[in-house]
């Protein structure tokens, strides 16, 4: 049974700032499964770097509690670990970054090894060790590379193995694939993905893009401002999001925002006939199972025209959306929408009907 690994409870972060206060994270409460990849997501200036800066008090809070693997590291304004204490836990969390930080004049193995300095290995032993978390990020071959001789995402590679020198617990991603293309991304995300599995690694991402949250974690928790917006489970949230500025991230990483500019100027859409409607159909589950555009054209001959079709498997969930164009009589029509409603679909008009 998975326990709560990190506790972040009403934790508010402020900076002075030429004689003004800013409030970089406002009253907000985390809680983080052992075991979860949990993505925390936000424009920039939302504060989410700052806020999971505060899990190993890189960040001391202005006030609230922070609690790691049961042991309590802040609360009442104060660090409550002696700096050896502290020091120790922080080894418990390791962190990967956007910009790699790697050391230049060090090549992949001795950049993993410098992680491992002050740990009680003997030398024997930390370079096995080394082999090991080289061999784990599928970059053996690169071992006696210098920085400058990799690619973006074998960079990576190094720091998430350098990152792993000391057996944390918990891996902090801080934007670690918004510098590298499409396919490498997916490729790290993979890795990180086989470590989740495999070391029961608690990973905590700080994303601007809700698509890296939707490849790989089974949490979520959108910022905006300072303030915690929603949270939840990766399927709850894209299938109902409540807040405006969630919606916005999903329909950026569904495609969707993209495909409806186009179907707009499509002649169809543009030249809606009378008796037809442009809806937007969304459905999470067991409502994937049933041919339903197939059984409201049998059942009430309202025949419908799909012009974009998305499905997605989260946490082992289909979750799809279409847009189609619905024809029929007015009456018909509203049966059709009731009747896709009652088998759990949720219906949006685009344009057109009643």
């Amino acid at each position: 049974m998975s326990h709560e690994m990190i506790r972040l409870n009403h934790i508010v972060i402020s900076f002075r700032q030429k004689k003004q206060i800013i409030e970089a994270v406002k009253d907000v409460t985390v809680h983080i499964n052992q075991g979860d990849i949990y993505g925390i997501v936000g424009y920039s200036g939302a504060g989410k770097s700052t806020l999971v800066r505060a899990i190993n008090l890189l960040q001391k809070p202005s006030a609230g509690t922070v609690t790691v693997d049961g042991d309590l590291l802040f609360a009442d304004g104060e660090i409550q670990l002696s700096a050896a204490e502290l020091r120790e836990k922080r080894r418990d969390i390791g962190m990967i970054f956007q910009h790699f930080n790697l050391m230049a004049r060090m090549t992949a193995r001795e950049n993993v090894a410098f992680a491992l300095k002050h740990s009680k290995l003997t030398k024997a032993e930390r370079h096995a060790k080394v082999d090991r978390l080289l061999d784990l990020v599928g970059l053996s071959d690169r071992a006696d590379n210098y920085p400058a001789q990799l690619s973006g995402g074998q960079k990576q590679r190094v720091a998430i193995a350098r990152a792993l020198a000391n057996d944390p617990k918990i891996l902090i991603s801080d934007e670690a694939t918004s510098a590298l293309d499409p396919k490498t991304t997916k490729q790290i995300l993979k890795l990180l993905q086989e470590l989740n599995q495999t070391l029961g690694l608690t990973i905590v991402l700080i994303t601007h893009e809700m698509q890296i949250v939707k490849d790989i974690a089974n949490r979520v928790a959108v910022m905006q401002n300072g303030h915690l917006v929603e949270e939840g489970s990766v399927l709850d949230i894209f299938s109902n999001p409540k807040e405006e500025l969630t919606r916005d991230f999903i329909n950026t990483a569904t495609g969707t925002q993209e495909a409806l500019a186009k179907i707009e100027q499509q002649d169809i859409v543009v030249n809606l006939p009378q008796n037809a409607m442009l809806v937007q159909l969304e459905y999470a589950g067991s409502s994937t199972d049933e041919p339903i555009l197939n059984d409201i054209y049998k059942h009430y001959d309202v025949s419908a025209n799909i012009l974009y079709a998305n499905i997605d498997i989260l946490d082992d969930t289909p979750v799809g959306e279409l847009i189609v164009v619905l024809t029929g009589t007015e009456s018909r029509l509203e049966q059709a929408k009731n009747a896709l409603t009652a088998s759990g679909v949720t219906v949006k008009i685009l344009k057109g009907g009643a």
